[in-house]
């Protein structure tokens, strides 16, 4: 059996996951529950490995940790993002790269759909008035009726669109590979999108076309009144752009899982913002959306090593 090692389990999901207890079944690996905290430490600790299954997107595998570990033929990772791998450098290094599209698509649009409920209804603002003795009315905005426009009709896109078309939102979208019209939204341009939406939400992966998408000019054409939701990746927001239209009420508020810096940083500009709600980048961490994804990371693994390789991103098997 090649050498498999999960090098950045950290905090513990893998561990204590079926997924894994059956992996020990089949073969030894070595395991870090500690991040490596170093591009040296992680070389250290994949040296000599065929096989890495990543965990955290902190972890990141540019050209000198493949160029430093030439036995490495697949590194398998648990999540849809590969904004932490440099995947033109994988390839060079005859690098296999497998993610998990998919797995969390539920747990992630129930949790935009919680964000934008939350932001529209001001429940954490109102929550904390009941429990200091105010008895706060009048706040809330309902959502049936109003426009939804969702940016990027990927797994999760998709399942957020249908659910806001389930309490009644119309639903425009807006795609960078416009799919089947079978899907049945509306599709727009981008910048219609902007001026119409009561509620904007982001379902694109961080790249280098989309870092700063969502930028001061496209946040101008948003209505005054509209919601802005990012469960994706922070970056793909101009987060000082962001800030300025929040705070200069240019936009009435957003729900946010993702951030440029994380942990988001004690005292940072957002926490002080009563218009935003704010989660941990934990939208698809739920038991059911880690226990699929953490299984899927593994089934790459074996079809990999069966010749028969799934969900690949870059290398031999990737989609053309």
């Amino acid at each position: 059996m090649p050498r498999i090692v999960i090098p950045d389990d950290a905090p513990p999901v893998m561990a204590s996951s079926a997924a894994y207890r059956k992996l020990l079944d089949r073969t030894p690996v070595d395991y870090y529950d500690t991040l490596p905290g170093s591009e040296d430490s992680l070389i250290e600790r994949i040296a000599g490995a065929e096989i890495v299954i990543n965990i955290r997107s902190s972890t990141r595998f540019g050209e000198s940790v493949f160029q430093r570990t030439p036995n490495l033929q697949l590194l398998s990772l648990w999540g849809t993002g590969t904004d932490n791998v440099d995947l033109a450098a994988a390839a060079r290094h005859g690098v296999t790269v497998t993610n998990t599209p998919g797995v969390s698509a539920i747990s992630i649009a129930e949790h935009a759909l919680a964000l934008m409920l939350a932001a529209a209804r001001r429940i954490p603002h109102v929550d904390r008035e009941v429990r200091q003795g105010g008895w706060p009315r009048g706040q809330a905005v309902q959502m049936y009726g109003k426009t939804l426009g969702v940016i990027g009709l990927g797994a999760v896109g998709r399942q957020f669109a249908r659910l806001g078309a389930g309490i009644g939102m119309r639903v425009i979208a807006w795609t960078m590979h416009p799919p089947d019209p079978a899907l049945g939204f509306e599709l727009v341009e981008l910048d219609e999108l902007l001026r119409s939406s009561d509620v904007v939400s982001l379902h694109l992966r961080l790249s280098d076309e989309t870092r700063g998408f969502l930028g001061k000019s496209e946040l101008e054409k948003m209505k005054p009144s509209a919601i802005l939701i990012n469960t994706a990746r922070g970056p793909i927001v101009d987060q000082q752009a962001m800030l300025e239209a929040l705070t200069a009420g240019r936009i009435t508020g957003a729900g946010l899982d993702v951030f440029d810096v994380e942990p988001l940083p004690g005292g940072h500009a957002l926490t002080h913002l009563e218009n935003v709600v704010l989660t941990p980048h934990s939208a698809g961490v739920t038991p059911e959306a880690l226990e699929a994804g953490l299984q899927l990371s593994i089934d790459n693994v074996w079809n990999f090593l069966s010749a028969h390789p799934t969900n690949v991103v870059t290398g031999a098997g990737a989609a053309r």
